[in-house]
């Protein structure tokens, strides 16, 4: 800002456009695609004459094999103006694996004739390419590439993962600005309809049948409504009911697992939600409709109520001036003072809701025409709607991307998921996978009594694991960790914390060394990941960091007759520790039964308070291993345990929880794991050191454990006070079946963080309810962690 020459203050030069920086998937070129090849899956793209295709080794290590068919089937590496120098054994052992997603794509292969039969390839990369390395081909005439990612069954000992390959697509023909690619059918469609920008269109759908409803562009909101076909038939007109769905739900709107159901004001089901990759849609508000229009100004304005009329019309449903309806995409929310509010939505081009009708539909889908507000990000877009029918299959699952970036990764089920299913039916979305929370004939609490006493089995395979391999191994994790990684031995485990520059946390996690240059790092998110990759390339260490997350999933076995159980039917070899004899945070290489039989990874770790072990498999095993556990485990009382149950015992114990008792804007010491920070102890410099020494001289709040008088229930978020003022908060909180109080951890300011300490959590507003409580001390069972030693 200046003086102008009358002596006003003024901005000068022409304004500055608004451009915020956007998800990768916004900052494609019109003439770019992307695409990514799961470590050991397969993607089948097509191909235009003149389009350049880069594959990109996105971890490093991971092989490539690449078939070419031209458009009538016949396998040519030609195509890509390359010889075929592979006989393809890693392209077809990828291809014969059972999965949906490889069903549906040899599927797709047979319609298109080409034969994988002998067919030879081209082959890419190899077990010692870097992070980032690339390949890059021209089309030189209209065909397909099936591009394919390799992977035997992982040595846990060698550390041969398998990871993601990505693939961009630059078009010699650009698409129109604006009109993203649509993506793929999710099997053949019965229905295939476009919903052009501002307009709405009506279809029926059969009972059974799956509706897809895609944001072509991305940004774009679609309104949806259905009647129940056979009502409509007896004149009666009762459509999807949001109001009934949220009071019968308890939540929002359904999303896929066990409350995924829409229903009309009868509380007849209409449609089930079975997958979602956006998971943020409107809350409370209707279509939009001409009163709306004409009170901001805009009389006469296209609206989705109108259009909505329009479309039914032939179906005898009658007109209404506004309809209620389940608006996908639409991102709007209630503030802390009752207010409506929204925003432009989460959706990326190609983002989907996937339902399931349970009884034969009317629907009616629109593209919203909204462009007096961000509603649509102020660019209208298309709907597309797929149907498909009863007779194919789609897993439950919702949208998982381990950065902004990434493409999205659907809900997978864990190699233990099938054998907890016979027991419950209630699975939570956790992370990327369908993990159990509860069991109908286990409730959480005797679960924690089975653990504290006798031994549970847990699934605790969502945790990201990453191996870390090369010969600056060593001096990248002694770096991006606060533990001293220099003194961890072969076999040893350590648990730390992974800190930003500012000493706010990215994660905490165990490390284990498997050799000289040899980590495995195991902790709670992707971010830890990204994160040893982008140190790593701006050092310029050599070192990989690949994701070992779907190669390894792992069982816990806690609870004080853990050992014997883990003892009885795993076997160690004479020159690894003997089971009988590992220490606390010490792991062997094991096998299930004897010296032939399946191997595993046995780590003495938990994340319960309590002696215990942690089974590592790969994922093909995880059934026999489950069942051998479970076999062995009955006469000794085992029970399972899920989230729910979970909970308990690490609060209890004071094992802290990402995103309640940790974030980015919490230090360790803040979060109570300050002995992962050997200050005085460590002499080589890490990430946050600076940070870390000075939160440490002045700090601002404590992690204490709370105690709570009554019975009344606390929650993450509650307030903490001392008279009217805010002294900190609730992080994570639960009733105690073994005190039969309630207690918490929390976060104060150090001047009311001394134990005995009398305070009041806040319930409603803060003030209109208080519940007495004091500092209690931390953790609340077993602070000298004498039972997991023992």
């Amino acid at each position: 800002m200046i003086l102008d020459p009358y002596g006003h203050l003024t901005r000068p030069g022409p304004p500055k456009g608004s451009v915020a920086r956007r998800a990768a998937a916004y900052r494609l070129a019109s003439n770019e695609e992307r695409y990514t090849v799961a470590g050991g899956g397969a993607s089948l793209l097509e191909i235009k004459t003149g389009d350049r295709i880069t594959i990109t080794n996105t971890e490093g290590g991971q092989y490539c094999e690449i078939l070419a068919a031209r458009s009538n089937g016949t396998v040519d590496s030609a195509l890509l103006d390359i010889r075929a120098d592979t006989s393809g054994e890693g392209l077809r052992a990828v291809m014969t694996d059972d999965s949906s997603g490889i069903s549906r794509l040899r599927s797709g292969l047979e319609k298109r004739g080409i034969d994988l039969t002998n067919a030879p390839a081209i082959g890419l990369f190899s077990a010692s390419s870097p992070a980032g390395d690339t390949g890059t081909f021209n089309a030189e005439d209209d065909g397909w590439l099936l591009i394919t990612a390799p992977a035997a069954k992982m040595d846990y000992t060698r550390q041969d993962t398998a990871t993601p390959l990505s693939v961009t697509i630059t078009r010699a023909t650009p698409r129109a600005v604006g009109s993203f690619a649509l993506p793929d059918p999710l099997a053949d469609p019965v229905q295939d309809l476009r919903v052009a920008s501002a307009t709405a269109k009506a279809y029926t759908v059969r009972k059974g049948d799956y509706i897809q409803i895609m944001d072509v562009d991305g940004r774009q909101c679609t309104d949806f409504q259905c009647f129940d076909a056979r009502k409509v038939d007896r004149g009666i007109f009762h459509p999807l009911d949001v109001t009934t769905t949220r009071t019968t739900l308890g939540h929002a709107y359904p999303m896929p697992g066990l409350h995924g159901k829409y229903y009309d004001r009868d509380l007849t089901p209409l449609i089930e939600v079975v997958q979602d990759t956006c998971g943020r849609h409107d809350t409370f508000a209707m279509a939009c409709n001409a009163k709306y229009y004409d009170d901001i100004g805009y009389p006469g304005h296209v609206n989705c109520s109108d259009n909505f009329n329009a479309a039914l019309k032939d179906f005898g449903i009658a007109g209404r001036p506004g309809w209620m309806a389940a608006n996908f995409f639409f991102n709007t929310g209630i503030d802390e003072h009752g207010v409506l509010y929204a925003d432009e939505p989460w959706s990326r081009p190609g983002d989907y809701v996937l339902l399931r009708a349970l009884t034969d539909l009317i629907c009616v889908s629109s593209a919203c025409p909204d462009d007096t507000s961000a509603a649509n990000g102020w660019h209208l877009s298309d709907i597309h709607v797929r149907t498909y029918d009863a007779n194919q299959s789609f897993s439950r699952a919702v949208a998982w991307r381990s950065t902004t970036d990434e493409d999205p990764i659907m809900t997978r089920e864990s190699a233990f998921q099938a054998n907890f299913a016979e027991m419950t039916q209630d699975f939570v979305e956790y992370n990327g996978f369908w993990l159990p929370n509860s069991f109908p004939q286990t409730d959480a609490v005797e679960s924690y009594w089975a653990c504290r006493e006798g031994v549970v089995a847990v699934d605790l395979s969502a945790l990201r694991k990453f191996e870390i391999t090369g010969t600056d191994a060593e001096a990248l994790m002694n770096w991006v960790l606060t533990r001293n990684v220099e003194k961890l031995g072969i076999g040893q485990v350590v648990y730390s914390a992974m800190c930003y520059p500012h000493g706010g946390m990215i994660d905490d996690g165990t490390l284990f060394r498997l050799g000289e240059q040899n980590f495995r790092w195991i902790g709670g998110s992707d971010e830890g990941g990204v994160w040893m990759r982008e140190e790593a390339a701006r050092l310029g260490l050599s070192v990989m960091i690949r994701a070992s997350t779907d190669q390894m999933h792992n069982l816990a076995v806690q609870g004080p007759k853990s050992r014997e159980l883990i003892t009885s039917i795993f076997w160690t070899p004479p020159h690894q520790t003997d089971l009988q004899e590992m220490g606390w945070f010490r792991f062997t290489p094991a096998r299930l039964g004897g010296a032939e039989g399946i191997p595993v990874v046995i780590s003495r770790t938990g994340y319960t308070g309590e002696l215990g072990y942690e089974v590592f498999c790969h994922p093909k095993d995880g059934d026999a291993i489950f069942k051998a556990i479970w076999e062995a485990g009955l006469p000794l009382g085992i029970k399972p345990m899920g989230l729910a149950g979970l909970d308990l015992v690490r609060i209890e114990a004071g094992l802290v929880f990402a995103g309640y008792d940790f974030s980015d804007q919490t230090d360790p010491f803040e979060a109570g794991v300050g002995f992962t920070v050997p200050l005085k102890s460590k002499t080589a410099d890490f990430v946050g050191r600076d940070a870390l020494i000075r939160r440490k001289e002045t700090p601002a709040r404590k992690f204490v454990g709370l105690e709570v008088d009554g019975q009344d229930p606390i929650a993450h978020g509650d307030c903490v006070r001392i008279g009217r003022a805010q002294i900190g908060e609730v992080c994570s909180a639960m009733r105690s079946p073994r005190t039969g109080q309630w207690i918490a951890l929390a976060r104060l300011d150090v001047a009311h963080a001394a134990e005995g300490t009398e305070v009041e959590v806040g319930r409603l507003d803060g003030h209109i309810k208080r519940l007495a409580a004091r500092v209690a001390a931390f953790p609340h069972y077993d602070p000298k962690k004498e039972r997991p030693r023992s």
